[in-house]
């Protein structure tokens, strides 16, 4: 079966290494213009895992293309 869901990165639930990454682009204020991101380079949609391997695994380029600096991941 396949279930098709459009979410924001606010309500993503996330695992693993991707929390710090969503926790990041949230305390940024970056939510919109991430979600923006991804729908420009995903049209047809991302899987669950897919969004969060590359909230994951990604995370310099994300933040590189969210215009988030090194000193504004560190968590205080």
């Amino acid at each position: 079966m396949k279930i098709i869901s459009e979410k924001s990165i606010l309500n993503f639930e996330t695992w693993s290494g991707a929390k710090e990454t969503q926790r990041i682009i949230i305390d940024n204020n970056k939510e919109n213009e991430f979600d923006a991101l991804i729908e420009e380079l995903y049209p047809d949609g991302l899987t669950d895992t897919q969004l969060n391997d590359l909230l994951w695994f990604e995370t310099d380029w994300i933040f590189e293309m969210l215009g988030i600096a090194e000193d504004e991941t560190i968590d205080e």
